[in-house]
């Protein structure tokens, strides 16, 4: 398991000298700005609801006996709980919107491990295709990620247990970055349900992947080319397991 783990971080190191063997740095950076887009939207519009998030949960106490502790916890409470959902949307929004663009460079590189320089074309059909299907992944892992953070931070509350829930969000929200990641190599050959079974049973490679993608999306070049370095380094793994190399 924890061979997964490490391939998961260390395929990073391959996959971009991957990208400037083969010169597919135009493929990482175009999405690149397109990320940047969509984490202006989405951490704007969070910025403005973390306050209306905090008073809200502050309201929920009628008494006046401990209020000051209470608007407290609420205020620190409703900060993590918005920077979390914001994290969460944040990456299935952008597996979505860019799955045309990451199943494309996906498929060239796993064509370019097999010797064939040239992916299959880009088409409006399979592009609608690969949205879909990156939409159905992200609306399941939404959920899941979503109830699984909300009983962490809950959780997180009692002192004790805080350090303990924070690294567990942590690898929480690196497993189903890794999952995403992961999928744009199995899409070509795997149904749905087929995807999530490997996801399972590789499930320390895609939190080994998932947590260099957060890390990268914490600093300012990182941020730029995390999810594509990401989608890379998924296929390289992926199609070592796939055909046993």
């Amino acid at each position: 398991m924890l061979t997964n783990f490490f391939d998961g971080i260390t395929s990073y190191a391959a996959a971009f000298r991957h990208i400037s063997k083969h010169g597919l740095w135009v493929y990482v950076l175009l999405p690149g700005l397109l990320t940047i887009l969509i984490a202006v939207g989405v951490f704007g519009a969070a910025w403005g609801l973390s306050d209306n998030i905090g008073d809200v949960l502050d309201n929920l106490w009628k008494w006046d006996t401990g209020r000051n502790v209470v608007e407290k916890i609420a205020q620190v409470f409703g900060g993590l709980l918005v920077l979390a959902f914001s994290v969460i949307i944040f990456k299935q929004l952008v597996l979505v919107i860019a799955s045309p663009f990451m199943s494309f460079l996906s498929e060239k590189v796993e064509r370019q491990l097999m010797g064939q320089e040239s992916a299959s074309g880009f088409t409006i059909a399979q592009a609608i295709s690969d949205v879909v299907r990156g939409l159905r992944i992200a609306i399941r892992n939404l959920f899941r990620e979503i109830t699984a953070t909300i009983f962490l931070l809950l959780l997180g509350l009692f002192p004790l247990f805080t350090p303990f829930t924070t690294f567990l969000v942590f690898v929480l929200q690196a497993y189903y970055a890794g999952f995403g990641n992961l999928d744009f190599a199995l899409e070509r050959r795997f149904r749905y349900r087929e995807s999530v079974a490997f996801v399972r049973s590789n499930r320390m490679l895609a939190i080994g992947n998932g947590a260099v993608y957060l890390l990268l999306l914490m600093t300012l070049i990182g941020f730029l080319v995390a999810l594509p370095v990401g989608v890379v380094a998924a296929t390289l793994e992926t199609n070592k397991r796939l055909h046993n190399r």
